[in-house]
């Protein structure tokens, strides 16, 4: 436990630190990036390249494609008898009023009454609570079990820790500016803060509770436990080269935007796994060593599954985010660009990794 809670230290430390050392040794001055609310724009951004877009549709595609096709090649073969589940007949009542609850709370989200307007900017939140009991519900009635009910302490454990994980992508933002927010401009700082740390909490319990549904379904990742192997020889070294290059990449983030903005998804959660690796642990990335790839589909997957509805709800909001993508900022779906999806899945993974922090436990004993 005392080395893994090193690994997270020294990885948090990077994290947080190499960004501002980049643009430091860049000559930029630093006070732009602290400012608080960051409102001000002060990253130019590329047009759009149709090579990039192609280049980087097609890697994502076949990446993609690569898993989807043997899941549904694999769920054909399975039989259609029903799996035998703990035999829970009802939905129950939190799962209710997290439908009713989301269903009103959207509706008002996405009109404009004049008596709603001074409450119209914080209906996020409750849609994704909502959200929440929602699919801890559904996982519940397959299964009879869901983290709500049985891991109660670990689900409370992460909400706040939540907050703190999508602050830390917050402040990456800040040297990209991939993000911003509109309707919000009136807000203090204090109310800024509060404001947004409420629905920040949420990201956790709603990717991880996505996570648990999918995989009580049996076709969800069939044929993935015994994938194609990926075993490194060396991990250590080749932990140590990814831990140099990624690092650099992270510094890097806020002297070249434009080009270095997907690390912004990629970094954090090769940092942290490197230094794991290099600390001797096991990592979220262990099981393919003998070709399961079942966790880590399915956390992309959720991850996923979770951005469509945040984009989505975003879309008719008053207070909502818009998206500045150097070189494919074009044909959204919501407000995203398309290929910016491909960025929820390695979030997924990131999900599980800070996940572990909430659960006490190294990620090979946690019931993800």
């Amino acid at each position: 436990m005392k080395r893994m809670n090193f690994a997270f230290i020294i990885a948090t430390l990077l994290a947080i630190g190499l960004p501002l050392l980049g643009v430091v040794v860049d000559g930029q001055s630093v006070r732009q990036y602290m400012e608080f609310p960051p409102l001000t724009v002060h990253v130019p951004h590329a047009g759009f390249s149709w090579l990039i877009f192609i280049g980087l549709a097609v890697f994502i595609l076949l990446c993609v494609v690569t898993f989807l096709w043997r899941v549904v090649s694999f769920s054909l073969r399975i039989s259609s008898s029903p799996i035998h589940l703990v035999p829970v007949s009802f939905f129950p009542w939190w799962g209710w009023l997290g439908l009713i609850l989301g269903s009103v709370v959207w509706t008002l989200a996405w009109t404009r009454f004049e008596w709603f307007t001074s409450f119209q900017q914080f209906t996020f939140s409750p849609l994704w609570f909502s959200y929440i009991l929602v699919v801890n519900a559904l996982t519940f009635r397959r299964t009879g079990r869901c983290m709500l009910i049985n891991r109660a302490g670990y689900f409370l454990r992460l909400f706040p820790l939540s907050a703190v994980f999508w602050w830390y992508f917050e402040y990456l933002n800040r040297f990209v500016q991939n993000w911003y927010y509109q309707g919000v401009e009136g807000l203090s700082p204090f109310h800024y803060f509060v404001f947004a740390t409420l629905p920040f909490s949420t990201v956790l319990p709603a990717v991880l509770g996505t996570y648990d549904l999918l995989k009580s379904f049996q076709r969800s990742s069939c044929g993935l436990e015994d994938f194609f192997r990926l075993d490194v020889k060396s991990p250590k070294s080749v932990a140590v080269v990814a831990l140099v290059l990624f690092g650099f990449g992270l510094a890097g983030i806020g002297v070249w935007p434009d080009y270095l903005f997907p690390l912004l998804w990629i970094s954090p959660l090769t940092i942290i796994t490197s230094i794991q690796t290099i600390c001797g642990r096991e990592t979220i990335f262990s099981p393919i060593r003998s070709g399961n790839w079942q966790k880590i589909f399915l956390l992309a997957i959720s991850a996923l599954v979770c951005g469509l509805f945040w984009e989505m709800w975003n879309y008719y909001s008053h207070a909502k985010w818009l998206y500045a993508v150097p070189f494919v900022g074009r044909f959204h779906i919501f407000e995203m660009p398309i290929l910016g999806f491909a960025g929820y899945l390695p979030f997924g993974l990131e999900c599980a990794v800070i996940a572990t922090l909430a659960s006490g436990s190294d990620e090979t004993k946690i019931r993800i």
